[in-house]
């Protein structure tokens, strides 16, 4: 394959995944990863796609964060069934987590106004739960995320490093089999990470479009998940997969 034409497919494949790592494609075009890494230099000069930790991100998406309004609608009946079950979850007296999902923020809006410490990143979720005077809101500091309306960054990691909770609910961009959670947002993916390991359940709140693909950040292995709840359209394959891994799933 010309150098060219590697360069023209490596950037049909970051626009369509959003992003993608080195290491993987080193092994698509059976190259090295420091011939990789020129490759993403010169296209990053050339304005075609925009270097990250460890691969590239499409320069569609600046800094691979889809704005809140956009994700607010998109799936908009799925995330809404999932946030009403996931609401039943909590009850009186817990220490729970929410993430900055749009998923977390319906489930904010369905929460009853019962006594709870409801700990968040999420400007909107904050906004929404600031309604119900019963429920301690707990804010994370940090640097704003303008297009999550979120804290994110090292001081929102260490604030989450100061509480212990019963249970976090958040989504992620990506889930697959083998790799578990994903984000596209690197920062984002580094505090689920810490809220997961703040939490004793952990409950992934994920639409089935998300099932199967990955993004570009880790955030941590299926095994840390304690319950799923999706949505109708999941596929029975993917529901057996939940199942043979002892990972209660609901689907709603």
């Amino acid at each position: 394959m010309l150098v060219a034409e590697r360069h023209q497919k490596i950037i049909e494949l970051v626009n369509e995944r959003s992003s993608i790592r080195v290491t993987e494609l080193s092994n698509i075009f059976s190259v090295t990863e420091e011939t990789i890494r020129r490759d993403l230099e010169k296209l990053e000069k050339e304005q075609k796609l925009q270097r990250s930790h460890g691969g590239a991100v499409s320069v569609r998406e600046q800094d691979s964060e889809i704005h809140f309004s956009e994700r607010v609608i998109t799936n908009v009946l799925e995330k809404k069934a999932i946030a009403i079950e996931a609401a039943k979850q909590v009850k009186s007296g817990d220490r729970i987590i929410l993430d900055a999902s749009t998923t977390a923020w319906y489930m904010a809006k369905e929460l009853p106004n019962l006594p709870l410490t409801v700990i968040t990143n999420s400007i909107k979720v904050v906004m929404e739960l600031s309604k119900k005077e019963k429920i301690e809101i707990i804010s994370m500091g940090g640097r704003l995320s303008p297009r999550s309306l979120s804290y994110v960054g090292p001081l929102a990691e260490q604030s989450i490093n100061m509480y212990h909770v019963n249970k976090v609910f958040l989504s992620c961009k990506g889930f697959d089999f083998n790799d578990g959670l994903s984000d596209s947002n690197e920062l984002q993916a580094m505090l689920k990470k810490r809220m997961i390991e703040r939490s004793d359940q952990v409950y992934l709140m994920v639409d089935s479009s998300k099932i199967g693909k990955r993004a570009f950040s880790q955030i941590s292995p299926l095994s840390e998940v304690d319950f799923v709840i999706t949505d109708k359209n999941i596929d029975h394959t993917s529901c057996q997969l939940f199942t043979d891994r002892n990972i209660p799933i609901v689907v709603v």
